[in-house]
């Protein structure tokens, strides 16, 4: 059966933008997580009838920090676990007042490029009407270059929707909203991305049926550099 070699957004943003990850970016990357996380799970209970309370979000959220916590090798700090959680309040006041609040979390979709390498792409949330959403913990403008990229590549899987980019600056108070629209690709830029992607899915993806996967949400075909 054919097969394709498939990759996540992430991998491409990681090959793309290498860097080192010091102890500032773990203690980051586990805020990051646990309001991502939280939003999540407030968005969706909203949108199935409940009404989710903070007290029970920032319960849940301090139990997925020590899990995450545990996972690594730093010392545990009970202020900064009391900051980390304040922040998550916080984000989540702002959450409330935003557009997002109620939306969806998409469902994975992939792109096919040239009948042999797919990548997987998951926004953060989804406007049924036309609209995909990318949320950061911090105020991303101007956009890194990373994220830029990520953007890139959640518009080749939605190439009909609009993209934008919310930042909810966590350590601010109150916490800073900001919004902003996600520009068309280049035609030569959108190409070399998709050259990039077909590089790194050869090298690294891994190998899937393509029988077993839902139907692509675009296709690509590149021809010879």
């Amino acid at each position: 059966m054919p097969t394709l070699r498939m990759l996540a957004t992430h991998e491409v943003v990681q090959r793309l933008h290498p860097r080192e990850v010091t102890e500032q970016d773990q203690w980051g990357m586990i805020a990051g997580r646990v309001i991502d996380t939280t939003l999540s799970q407030a968005s969706h209970e909203v949108r199935i009838g409940r009404k989710p309370t903070a007290t029970s979000l920032l319960a849940a959220a301090g139990a997925q920090y020590d899990e995450l916590l545990a996972e690594t090798d730093l010392d545990p700090d009970p202020a900064r676990r009391t900051a980390t959680l304040e922040e998550v309040g916080a984000v989540l006041k702002a959450f409330r007042a935003s557009p997002l609040y109620g939306l969806p979390r998409p469902r994975t979709r992939w792109i096919r490029i040239n009948d042999e390498v797919g990548m997987y792409a998951q926004p953060d949330f989804w406007d049924p009407r036309g609209t995909f959403y990318e949320m950061k913990s911090y105020r991303p403008v101007p956009v890194p270059a990373d994220v830029a990229t990520q953007l890139r590549c959640f518009q080749l899987a939605y190439p009909n929707a609009r993209g934008i980019l919310i930042g909810f600056d966590r350590r601010a108070r109150p916490v800073g909203t900001t919004a902003v629209a996600v520009e068309p690709t280049p035609p030569a830029e959108r190409e070399h991305l998709l050259r990039r992607i077909l590089d790194i899915g050869r090298e690294v993806g891994l190998p899937k049926v393509e029988e077993y996967l839902a139907p692509p949400s675009a296709q690509y075909r590149i021809g010879p550099t």
